[in-house]
């Protein structure tokens, strides 16, 4: 008898549902129903033609089944004690995944805010209810899916306003987006740091980075630390034919530089200056004045001259090198 009172009150409510809505119906036992709800990321802060999604997947096992004629509709006005909520259902999208046990249904839901006022108010995504029928028995029951509650604010404030007072703890903090700004940032830094390498190389004096090691950098490197006496500067040139002769791969004189410059063209714009240091170099071995023909202090001229070697040999525009030495 209980059973034919409510399939009779199910097939009312499906006939008319904006009538019998409210029909009240047993509820079905929780272990034949899990549910997942994926709910709008913020509660507060929405306002009259905002849209929220909402996502509800239920898991119903068997022997009950959705009776699909019981899920909402879209364009449905709820109601809260006889007065329009504002809130409609605009959209529901269905997924369903079978399974030997039990059927997945997954029920996007879309709503719509169609209400304001002139200050913040609660609201809600209202409980739906679905029912269940029981392939078994035939026997229908409900389940109810949980009500989302949120604030809706008004477009405009009204009167003056204290901030203190007004700020809602549902409300997160603005925050800026500084993504553009820390990449900028980023590009900036990188650039700053390959411009110090750079210069770091260029004039750096320690062994540390590629080719800070080679002959001529090691050889600027001693001759800077010799003293600026007689002995000084001919330790110096024997410094710097140490210095050529290791990296020609032999005994460099002004016989074979041609040769040299062949196979080294990075050097071949100072040839003047190799041959200007060969002739001072025999003049401080066996003459008895190695500076007359200069006019500049010829350990400053050493030094600088094993610079311009150093550049050409890492590869530092020979011809700027070049230039700077006359």
């Amino acid at each position: 008898m209980r059973t034919r009172f409510l399939l009779a009150m199910f097939t009312l409510a499906l006939a008319a549902p904006a009538a019998y809505a409210d029909i009240i119906l047993p509820d079905v036992n929780p272990k034949y129903v899990t549910i997942k709800e994926q709910n709008p990321e913020r509660d507060a802060g929405y306002v009259v033609g905002d849209i929220l999604d909402r996502t509800i997947t239920l898991t119903i096992k068997k022997p009950y089944e959705l009776v699909k004629e019981s899920l909402p509709i879209e364009g449905f006005e709820h109601r809260y004690r006889g007065q329009i909520s504002g809130i409609e259902l605009v959209k529901i999208n269905t997924e369903e995944h079978s399974h030997s046990d039990s059927v997945t249904h997954v029920l996007h839901l879309r709503y719509q805010v169609f209400t304001t006022g002139k200050l913040a108010k609660p609201a809600a995504l209202r409980a739906e209810i679905i029912k269940l029928r029981n392939a078994s028995n035939k026997t229908v029951l409900q389940y109810r899916i949980p009500s989302y509650s949120f604030r809706i604010s008004p477009l405009s404030v009204f009167g003056s306003v204290k901030l203190k007072e007004e700020m809602s703890p549902f409300v997160r903090p603005l925050r800026l987006d500084a993504s553009r700004d820390r990449l900028q940032l980023g590009i900036a830094i990188a650039i700053l740091s390959l411009a110090l390498l750079c210069l770091l190389y260029i004039f750096g004096m320690y062994a540390w980075l590629p080719k800070m090691g080679a002959p001529f950098a090691k050889a600027y490197r001693d001759i800077r630390k010799i003293p600026n006496t007689e002995q000084g500067l001919q330790n110096a040139v024997a410094r710097l034919h140490s210095a050529l002769n290791q990296t020609a791969g032999s005994v460099l004189f002004t016989s074979n530089l041609d040769e040299f410059l062949q196979k080294k063209p990075a050097f071949a714009l100072l040839k003047q200056d190799i041959e200007k240091f060969f002739t001072l170099s025999g003049q401080v071995f066996f003459a008895s004045s190695p500076t007359a023909h200069l006019a500049e202090n010829p350990k400053a001229w050493l030094q600088k001259f094993c610079r311009h070697l150093r550049d050409c040999e890492r590869g530092l525009v020979p011809h700027l090198a070049a230039k700077a030495s006359h």
